[in-house]
């Protein structure tokens, strides 16, 4: 018996495109013998599309609400931030990744930032700008320079800009603030970049993947050329003592469970050159870029679980977890109900 499966992808965020790449090797990877998949599409421009077809929105919902499993592959806004869960729990229908929470609190910098903190995880410091807000000059005077200015929602590193001269600040403010309203003005942390992915498995075991080392090409930093454009270079595992490793993971999954995560999330780290010095939270990110290439599934072949295996992983747990399609515990609105 075959499991339907819906893959919906694209979106109206500056992530379509990537979203589109990660759906590409979703599509691929998965058995078709055992899954029948439909392809599900959101247009740039708000469109939706089934199998290759515009559809109007309730049909494109009937046929979400028809499948077994949903597996979304959305990055940034209207999508990762929890409006694309929260539609899915309100569907009736299970679906790969993390709920509304977890998904709306990890895609606000700020937010996170918060969060993390309250669970003990060192964090940079940073201020949030609000529409209007500049930075005062005492917080300039304890940041320091350089800072990042990122937009507070977004993801990919989309309008993120290194600022070493104060002057640069407005400029760089204006052009966050083009991808988003909020921002996050954030003391620039000194260390290696390194990442690793956490995964819940079937049974509630939640596990740290081996830690990987991203190393940029030149001055720059991980922005959204180097991570898309092969500006960037990937070590797996990365070269760390036991004892680094251990402490990576297991912030990572503290992490993991601060944000109420379901099923994955990869977190960013800066590891001081400071042998003994605790690792800094850069940011986390609740669904990460999919394609075989990203570091999210290249983590987990280094571990030993190929792609598809992964896929199975991720699909069985959504299916496994009956908590997350029962809103406020109420049991699942039944399929036969027409939504208009």
């Amino acid at each position: 018996m075959t499991t339907r499966l819906a893959v919906l992808y694209g979106g109206q965020s500056g992530e379509h495109e990537v979203s589109r790449r990660s759906a590409a090797s979703i599509l691929a990877g998965l058995d078709r013998e055992k899954y029948q998949v439909a392809e599900v599409l959101i247009g740039r421009d708000g469109g939706w599309h089934v199998d290759g077809r515009p559809t109007p929105l309730p049909l494109a919902l009937r046929v979400l609400r028809a499948q077994d499993v949903v597996f979304p592959a959305l990055h940034g806004p209207y999508g990762e931030d929890g409006t694309v869960a929260s539609l899915l729990e309100w569907l009736g229908v299970p679906y790969v990744g993390n709920g509304v929470f977890a998904s709306a609190a990890g895609m606000d910098k700020g937010v996170t930032k918060r969060l993390l903190a309250a669970e003990g995880l060192r964090v940079s410091p940073g201020v949030t700008l609000r529409p209007g807000d500049d930075l005062a000059p005492a917080d300039q005077r304890r940041m320091g320079l350089p800072v990042f200015v990122k937009p507070a929602r977004a993801g990919s590193s989309l309008g993120v800009v290194k600022v070493t001269d104060w002057a640069r600040l407005p400029a760089a403010l204006e052009q966050a603030r083009q991808i988003d309203p909020k921002v996050l003005v954030e003391q620039g942390a000194r260390g290696r970049e390194i990442d690793v992915a956490v995964l819940q498995h079937p049974d509630g075991r939640v596990q740290a993947g081996p830690p990987l080392e991203i190393r940029v090409a030149g001055p720059g930093f991980f922005d959204y050329d180097a991570k898309y454009e092969g500006g960037a270079v990937f070590q797996i595992p990365a070269p760390v003592d036991p004892a680094t490793t251990e402490v990576l993971q297991d912030r990572a999954i503290r992490a993991f469970h601060a944000l109420d995560c379901r099923g994955l999330l990869r977190v960013d780290f800066f590891l001081p050159a400071q042998g003994s010095a605790e690792p800094i939270v850069n940011e986390v990110n609740t669904f990460p870029g999919f394609t075989t290439a990203s570091q999210f599934p290249q983590i987990w072949q280094q571990a030993g679980i190929g792609f598809a295996t992964l896929l199975e992983i991720l699909i069985s747990g959504a299916l496994a977890d009956q908590g997350r399609s029962r809103a406020g515990g109420l049991p699942r609105p039944g399929r036969a109900v027409d939504l208009l």
